[in-house]
């Protein structure tokens, strides 16, 4: 049942039903919600309730009036008499009295005496009429629309009318409703079919697989703009079936040409929706990428670039051209002399114009129009000087796949800002791309393309989502794949209701936008990315696959991760009735170094000293497990006889009692013992074979009061340096410590004469020596307890030791045990001279200069000269630089001081070998800087060290030393900054080195050699980098001075760039060049061959403009906010 005025989001109509009080309940004109609606002019109230809306399609439709009577003297849960509508039964269900509230309440139900059939539902609009039958003008009304099911068989109005008003006049009825305890209530109803299966559903238990036979993929954050795309990828099955033939066996999952394989096989065979994570860690995504909404036609060209690299030489090879690579042609012809330019380029998807044109033709129409360069725009014609002449661009051919991008993000330049344009614009099912074509194109074949697919963006520019309408098959129905979930679509879902544009009239008040909860006028959904397949090449675009065009490396792999996440989950399951039983004996005792008997949950211990690990049915009774260990043993089951480990107050883990009654089950035994953990800790001794005879010991009773208890030995071998455990041994509670160096003597083998030396390990950080002629009582000592013992060494032995950096003492040693720690080193800079990676264990007590000390003799380097740098957990990246204090020791170094969330890794550190001492360092300031040895299109990240008080000029012999660079190659060397990737200002060499900001980015470059050979005409523009637009500079790119030769044709000025930048073949190629107004938000003006960069360039402040993706990104930042794409 549904309690109305509950607010709805509009957004989310599918998985929620509207309620529309009577207040509201169309959008008729002032006049006509003023007229009276009488009840019993039922065609008109029909009309009323429920308007003809063209989404929906009617079944059946009834009215039916139930003339209540004795309305005071109903039960309080009555119902009308059935009726019929779309051959099912139905009734209202009504509560006279209210339900639980001061209103009565009035439901639709469904009428099955019994229950409905199986699988049964209907998607129902109706409308409820409370009316006085002496007079219908007295009325009270309400409508909503649900999907009636098994479980919801209900649905309907809990406050349908206040009680109070019933039967009573009141300022709004000049009758009550209620009169003469008789009334109407007449539903409306008409049931709608619903073509896609999903409509008004709540998704409850809704399995894509069984309903489309198709998965979705998770949304990891923010990753739906991915999801989309690779869903659409994935059903170009040519493209599917192009990356399966790119050879990974044996590869790892960094590699995204496998982790691509993998995630569309598993989307073909899998039977929920598949993660992503896999795949984005390929990419070298981190949690800033996932959290980021991006812009899927630049993800779709970056992930096109990589492919393409790991198709080459392999079968694929061009593959990825043929489907979605077209030809566009630039012209610029001469209206007056005979004159033109061509330039014939490639293009992976085209960019559509959306404000301003109403569909598709008109977008592309305005791609191709010309544009006529007169005025002051004219064109230089090579010979001909400046002419008037027609620019524009024009199709050579169209590729199979066609990626259409519709702009639906804009630089506003009334509120200057992007903004989202949600205009209406359509776009059709089928449409002809001859007409866009160049006179002399290839028509051969008919250019007649067919909608494949429709990805539809959200919301806004600052807060959105991604999904996708897809056609698998040819002919075939869309499915709308909305990241985990797939559901059947409509093709007016999928085309009209993306077109955008205004709502239509709302029975519910204003429209709210899902994501900022604003009202809005236009439609926040609509097309973002248009997937075309040309007709007469579908067939060899979508050829069937099966799991066979997999490659079998692949499907091996996978079923046998799915085998072992089967075999772990059944485990899981059946958890509940086995019980892990960790059992050590006395040789993981004897192997293990350090505290306890054993390491219980340490993984990094060496084979021997971990814990065995037996999976036991908890109705098992506890001979079977003794029985087990035997066998693994290799003695009698009768000389095996396990204790119960028990935590201790001192957090130590040590023997208890042992477990007499073998015939209990394993779980009686762990509630017994009142073990509360996952793990039922055992220690398993085992007897010695004297005469078949078990001890005397293993008859007593085990209890405060018996004699025996059993004690465990470890040795401390100061020559060894190691601490390992020997043996049990069972003494008297009576017994003096005194007579325990005899049994150890006799067990190591020593002679009568050794002293030995004994330590009770109460703790970690509490080892205790023991008093000889204390009795154990006396000590404190009981079953479990650990006593360490060593020899005794002279003044001349110790001080042998000492000279070998050992210890000579147990509790120093314990004390090692206690504060070592491993940590890793990693050389700061790849290119230092010194850079191996290497672990040390080292003392947490320790101070900067001890830790240098002890990496100084790993690297034999001076530990005067060693700077440490804490390392961010989650990057890998550099921290901060560890600062050398005597007052901080090696756990401190490693513990951010001021943010308790801080992210530093706890075992690493950076190092570096200085070539002055940390002491000389403080009179010096760290110069960061960027070489460029070949134009821009190689850098090297340096630092060197200069004097505080140092000039610009003083760098320069340090940068010849650092790069060994010779007397000619120093001359004429110059420095400027950068910021955000332009270029700020050169600094002269007197400039001095402490006015260097950190935020600012240096760079040092030879000055090029056509810079000493300018002449009066020539002069200096500043080069940047950007992607498709000024405003998404490359944060990360080297701006530049460039030479502009007065008259110079760019073709020739071209040439001058490729010396300048170093950039070569390729690469250089797919760079457009653009002249950047310094007007802000000004459009770049591209420049083509026979421009003239002098005279476009007019101004001094204009900038010359790099266009193209930044794959080299140190920390960009895209339109929403994120980091710039990238994959791996």
């Amino acid at each position: 049942m549904l309690i109305d005025n509950v607010e709805q989001d509009p957004e989310k109509q599918q998985d929620v039903t509207i309620i529309s009080p009577q207040q509201s309940l169309d959008s008729e004109s002032i006049e006509e919600k003023d007229a009276i609606m009488m009840a019993d002019n039922f065609d008109a109230m029909r009309k009323h309730l429920l308007p003809d809306d063209p989404a929906f399609e009617t079944e059946d439709e009834t009215t039916f009036t139930w003339k209540i009577e004795n309305w005071r003297k109903m039960e309080r849960r009555s119902h009308s008499p059935i009726f019929h509508c779309g051959g099912d039964p139905w009734r209202v269900l009504f509560f006279p009295h209210g339900n639980n509230c001061e209103y009565a309440s009035f439901y639709l139900e469904q009428g099955y005496a019994e229950k409905p059939p199986e699988n049964w539902y209907k998607c129902v609009q109706f409308g409820l009429v409370l009316w006085n039958p002496n007079d219908p003008s007295v009325n009270t009304i309400h409508h909503a629309h649900h999907r009636f099911t098994a479980e919801e068989g209900d649905w309907g109005f809990t406050r349908f009318v206040e009680l109070r008003t019933l039967m009573a006049k009141t300022k709004d009825n000049h009758r009550p409703l209620v009169e003469d305890d008789r009334a109407n209530l007449t539903a409306y109803v008409r049931v709608v079919k619903d073509p896609t299966g999903v409509l008004w559903h709540n998704f409850v238990n809704y399995d894509s697989k069984k309903e489309t036979g198709f998965v979705g993929l998770k949304n990891q954050g923010a990753t739906c703009y991915l999801n989309s795309l690779l869903q659409s990828l994935y059903f170009t099955n040519s493209f599917r079936k192009a990356v399966h033939q790119i050879p990974t066996e044996g590869e790892p999952l960094s590699n995204s040409a496998l982790t691509l394989q993998r995630l569309f096989y598993l989307l073909q065979t899998s039977d929920d929706a598949v993660g992503t994570r896999e795949l984005t860690q390929s990419f070298g995504w981190e949690t800033q990428d996932i959290f980021a909404q991006q812009d899927v036609q630049e993800l779709n060209r970056i992930l096109m670039e990589s492919l393409e690299q790991k198709m080459k030489g392999t079968e694929a090879e061009n593959s990825l051209t043929k489907l979605f690579v077209g030809k566009t042609k630039t012209y610029i012809k001469c209206i007056d002399v005979d004159y033109s330019s061509e330039r014939v380029e490639d293009f992976w998807d085209i960019q559509l114009n959306v404000r301003g044109f109403n569909n598709l033709d008109e977008s592309f129409r305005d791609y191709i129009a010309e544009e006529t360069m007169d005025g002051e725009n004219k064109y230089y014609a090579e010979g001909y000087g400046l002419q008037e002449a027609k620019k524009g661009v024009i199709f050579e051919s169209f590729p199979e796949v066609l990626h259409l991008h519709l702009k639906r993000f804009e630089y506003d330049f009334n509120t200057m800002q992007m903004q989202k344009v949600n205009d209406h614009y359509e776009f059709p099912e089928e449409f002809d791309a001859s007409p866009y074509l160049s006179e002399n194109a290839d028509r051969s074949e008919p250019y007649v393309y067919v909608l494949h697919g429709v990805l539809v963006h959200s919301g806004d520019l600052n807060a959105g989502h991604y999904y996708a309408f897809l056609r698998p098959e040819e002919g075939g129905p869309f499915f709308r794949f909305d990241d985990d979930r797939v559901t059947k679509a409509t093709l007016r879902e999928t085309m009209q209701d993306n077109f955008g544009g205004h709502y239509g009239p709302s029975a519910n008040g204003p429209v709210r936008n899902q994501y900022t909860r604003v009202a809005s006028l236009k439609k926040s959904m609509n097309a973002y990315m248009l997937v075309y397949l040309r007709k007469n090449k579908i067939g060899e675009i979508l050829p069937p696959l099966t799991e066979k065009d997999t490659p079998a490396h692949l499907q091996k792999r996978i079923e046998e991760e799915r085998a072992i996440r089967e075999q772990k989950r059944k485990e899981k399951e059946e958890q509940h009735l086995y019980q892990n039983v960790k059992v050590i004996t006395q040789n993981q005792f004897k192997a293990h170094q350090g505290f306890d008997l054993a390491h219980w949950d340490e993984k990094e211990q060496p084979d021997e000293a971990q814990p065995k690990i037996y999976r036991i049915p908890k109705a098992s009774p506890v001979q079977e497990l003794v029985e087990k260990v035997a066998g693994d043993l290799g003695v009698d089951s009768s000389r095996v006889r396990l204790w119960v480990m028990v935590n201790r107050q001192n957090k130590t883990v040590r023997p208890d009692q042992p477990i007499t009654t073998v015939d209990m089950t394993i779980e009686e035994v762990s509630v017994k013992h009142n073990n509360k953990s996952t793990d039922f800790r055992l220690w398993a001794e085992v007897a010695n074979n004297t005469d078949n005879k078990l001890p005397e010991s293993w008859s007593q009773a085990r209890d405060s009061n018996g004699a025996w208890i059993v004690v465990f030995l470890k040795h401390f071998d100061a020559e060894e340096q190691t601490l390992l455990g020997v043996d049990h041994v069972y003494m008297r509670k009576n017994d003096k410590v005194a007579e325990l160096p005899p049994v150890i003597q006799a067990l190591m083998g020593w002679p009568s004469s050794q002293q030995i030396k004994l330590y009770e390990e109460i703790k970690p950080s509490m080892i205790e020596p023991m008093k000889p002629k204390q009795t154990f009582q006396q000590a404190e000592i009981q079953d479990g307890d650990i006593i360490c013992f060593q020899k005794v060494y002279n003044e001349k032995e110790q001080l042998s030791l000492l000279q070998k950096s050992a210890m000579f003492d147990a509790k120093d040693f314990y004390d090692y045990l206690v504060n070592k720690m491993k940590i890793k080193f990693i050389p700061r800079f790849s290119n230092q001279e010194v850079n191996r990676i290497f672990e040390l264990t080292l003392n947490k007590k320790m101070s900067y200069d001890q830790l240098a000390d002890k990496v100084g003799d790993y690297l034999d380097a001076p530990p005067t000269h060693l700077r440490f740098t804490t390392v961010n957990a989650n990057t890998g990246t550099a921290r901060t630089i560890v600062k050398r204090n005597p007052n901080t020791n090696l756990q401190q170094m490693l513990v951010n001081q001021y943010y308790a969330n801080s992210t530093l890794s706890p075992n690493s550190l950076f190092y570096e070998v200085l070539e002055l001492s940390l002491t000389e360092l403080e009179t010096k300031k760290v110069v960061k800087l960027m070489w460029l040895p070949e134009g821009i299109s190689k850098e090297e990240q340096l630092e060197v060290l200069v004097p505080k008080s140092g000039q610009v000029q003083d760098i320069i012999p340090l940068l010849q030393q650092k790069l060994a660079l010779d007397e000619e190659k120093v001359q004429g060397i110059r420095f400027y900054e950068s910021h955000l990737g332009k270029f700020q200002k050169e600094l002269p060499p007197h400039f001095n080195v402490a006015g260097i900001q950190e935020y600012m980015t240096l760079f040092a470059e030879r000055i090029p050699e056509e810079e000493n050979e300018m002449t009066d005409d020539d002069r200096f523009i500043y080069a940047f980098h950007f992607h498709k637009e000024p405003s998404k500079c490359h944060n990360s790119g080297i701006p530049f001075k460039f030479v502009i030769k007065n008259g110079e044709i760019f073709e020739k000025t071209k040439e001058r760039l490729q010396a300048r930048t170093g950039i070569k073949g390729k690469p250089f190629e797919k760079i457009r060049f653009a002249v950047v107004k310094k007007t802000q938000f000004s459009k770049p003006i591209f420049l083509e061959n026979d421009d003239i960069l002098s005279d476009i360039a007019s101004d001094s402040d204009d900038m010359l403009g790099l266009d193209h993706p930044d794959k080299n990104s140190r920390g960009n930042w895209g339109r929403a906010g994120g980091p710039e794409i990238r994959i791996k």
